[in-house]
């Protein structure tokens, strides 16, 4: 008997899907704490980016109401997928700790190799006591460290430190225009309950996939080892088939999907947003031409920095930049890959004062665009 293929999802279908789950087609009347649970946390390397994120995807966003959540320990900065530092909700920091810790167990091994001799139990034995008698910097958690093993690789032993332990960066580091210094204790310390203990059970993969779904999908298994750092989900999926529906993307590769997700037409308007750098929309597929043309697909970084990146029409369109001078406007700095028309450029600076509304406090503000970036 002949089996159907399954069918075919076009570029732009699969672009405006993505846009949709991840709140990049109209800003969406949702709670800052209720948006970074449905996009399973926000990449967080630097502070800023998480309001840049949800600037892009909120409608009202007001930086107080992210920096009120981690004050009040609703949501915290910690590592998670791809062995990367997220905000999360403070349930997904204590589901998701333990279920992304295969990511971090291959840096335990690289940095364990530039550490002969060093213990890790005794390691671990040693750092978590000081962590959890009040949050500390990595400086202080090295010292300790080369203390106990004065000939080891100091990156490596902190690198270690970062890994073995389920640590989070104590505020005031993460909150808005205020800062801080990193400090860091665990999670059990700094929530009060340790990851999978109390109401909050670890996620099992099995119910991570429909929540990768909602935000990224349609997904390949490849999409979402990327996204995670996982390994190996091919059987999840495979146990997931029954409540799925299945398609192709225009190569042929397997994508699947949320029955009841949301597939808008592909000629709905997408109109400018503005994405800080390492935002999650560009990092969590294996394949990323749903967002990123073939052509620009190494112009969003330079050695490990990422660029803040803009979208047009939905797709990967150019860099900026944002400067804020003390007794002047805040001047955001477009420059498109590619020249751009009246109408795209009208809708640029419409997005950018959309932006600028949310996060610049209410002063003046200026958009320029630079030379086409080469």
């Amino acid at each position: 008997m002949a089996t159907t293929s399954p069918p075919e999802l076009s570029l732009r279908a699969l672009n405006r899907a993505t846009l949709a789950r991840q709140l990049l087609l109209c800003p969406a009347p949702m709670g800052a704490e209720d948006a970074v649970r449905h996009l399973v946390g926000l990449q967080a390397q630097n502070t800023k980016p998480p309001y840049q994120a949800l600037a892009a995807r909120l409608d009202g966003f007001r930086p107080e109401e992210l920096s009120g959540l981690m004050e009040r320990r609703a949501a915290v900065r910690t590592v998670t997928m791809r062995s990367t530092l997220h905000t999360h909700t403070a349930d997904d920091a204590l589901a998701l700790i333990p279920l992304t810790m295969p990511a971090r167990d291959r840096e335990v091994r690289m940095f364990a190799k530039r550490c002969p001799g060093v213990d890790l139990d005794a390691l671990t034995a040693l750092v978590r006591p000081f962590v959890e008698e009040r949050p500390r910097t990595p400086k202080e958690i090295r010292a300790v460290l080369l203390d106990r093993w004065p000939d080891a690789d100091p990156l490596a032993l902190t690198g270690l430190a970062r890994c073995l332990l389920p640590l989070v960066q104590a505020t005031p580091r993460g909150l808005w225009e205020r800062g801080g210094q990193v400090a860091l204790t665990t999670v059990d310390v700094w929530l009060g309950r340790g990851p999978g203990a109390g109401p909050v059970p670890p996620a099992r993969l099995d119910d991570l996939v429909p929540r990768y779904l909602a935000a990224f999908g349609p997904a390949s298994v490849k999409d979402m080892q990327t996204w995670s750092g996982l390994t190996r989900l091919r059987d999840a999926f495979a146990r997931l088939r029954p409540r799925l529906l299945v398609f192709r993307d225009p190569h042929g590769t397997e994508l699947f999907d949320l029955p009841d997700a949301p597939r808008p037409d592909p000629d709905t308007p997408a109109p400018p947003r503005f994405l800080p750098e390492y935002d999650n929309v560009l990092l969590s597929h294996a394949d990323r031409t749903r967002l990123v043309p073939d052509v620009y697909k190494a112009r969003t970084w330079k050695g490990n920095q990422a660029y803040r990146t803009f979208l047009l029409d939905g797709f990967l369109a150019g860099l900026w930049r944002l400067e804020e001078a003390a007794d002047g406007p805040v001047t955001v700095t477009v420059q498109p890959f590619a020249p751009l028309g009246r109408a795209a450029r009208t809708a640029v600076v419409e997005e950018a004062g959309r932006m600028l509304g949310l996060l610049g406090g209410g002063r003046p503000y200026d958009v320029r665009f630079g030379t086409v970036a080469g």
